[in-house]
């Protein structure tokens, strides 16, 4: 997925969800989608328990998470 596409699916909003970036038109943040699939959930599942979003939001979740990585150090 291009950095662009991921901006485009990608919020961060003071007034919605304490500025967590959510998936854009929703109030679902990106730490949640991310830690379901860590979990093991599976994309399908997360769309049957959020249907307002896509495939293409939950990749663009984790490629979000993915660049912030790459970023930001912390001791674990």
């Amino acid at each position: 997925m291009e950095s662009q596409a991921v901006l485009q699916r990608i919020t961060s909003d003071p007034e919605i969800c304490h500025g967590k970036p959510c998936i854009k038109g929703t109030r679902i943040p990106v730490y949640l989608i991310v830690s379901l699939i860590a979990e093991g959930e599976n994309i399908e599942t997360i769309i049957k328990d959020y249907p307002s979003i896509t495939p293409d939001d939950i990749k663009a979740a984790i490629k979000y998470a993915a660049r912030l990585c790459e970023y930001e150090t912390y001791a674990i």
